[in-house]
């Protein structure tokens, strides 16, 4: 019991490194790609429509690359280190004291949690950078000026994040997991 303890404790931190390293090089990646397409469009669109006061000029556009890209990383880092010990808790916990579909389920409303913090962020970015500036001057600004910079790092980061995580074989297996009972319900 205590030796299949210890290989279980074991093989989920190797594994858990093992992805988080996976997990912050993929986040890495698709962040600078993603900073390079949009700051190009956004630098486009400075060129031939006026943009908010928080993106005035190019030259800001092209600090904000090194800027954004130098955040994600950093956030990248620092939530891929949190999954790992949110996996590690899981796991130990798991086949301690919780029962496998509540861990489950909680793992699912950790990723139901981002991607509901990605797509308020990215909402808030499509209206204060793309749909306010063309809009009528009497209808009201619901958003800060300064909030479109913050929803470009935010959005960007936390939906290629998501992505990650969901390309990852533990979310694969939850994924299993989760759908297997449901599906068996159905005679085929």
């Amino acid at each position: 019991m205590y030796l299949s303890l210890f290989l279980s404790i074991y093989l989920s931190i190797y594994l858990s490194i093992y992805l988080s390293i996976l997990s912050v090089f993929i986040c890495f990646l698709f962040v600078s790609l993603s900073m390079i397409l949009s700051f190009s469009l956004l630098g486009n669109l400075s060129i031939s429509h006026p943009l908010p006061l928080s993106l005035p000029s190019l030259s800001l556009s092209y600090l904000s690359i090194y800027l954004s890209i130098y955040l994600s990383i950093y956030l990248s880092i620092y939530l891929s280190i949190y999954h790992w010990f949110v996996s590690i808790y899981l796991s130990v916990f798991s086949s301690i004291y919780l029962s496998m579909d509540l861990c489950i389920y909680f793992n699912w409303f950790l990723y139901f949690l981002s991607l509901s913090l990605s797509m308020t962020v990215f909402f808030s970015l499509t209206y204060c950078v793309l749909i306010s500036p063309y809009l009528p001057t009497y209808l009201p600004t619901y958003l800060p000026t300064y909030l479109p910079s913050l929803s470009i790092y935010l959005s960007i980061y936390l939906s290629i994040y998501l992505i990650s995580c969901f390309n990852n074989f533990a979310t694969f297996n939850t994924l299993t997991d989760f759908l297997t009972p449901l599906l068996s319900r159905f005679p085929v």
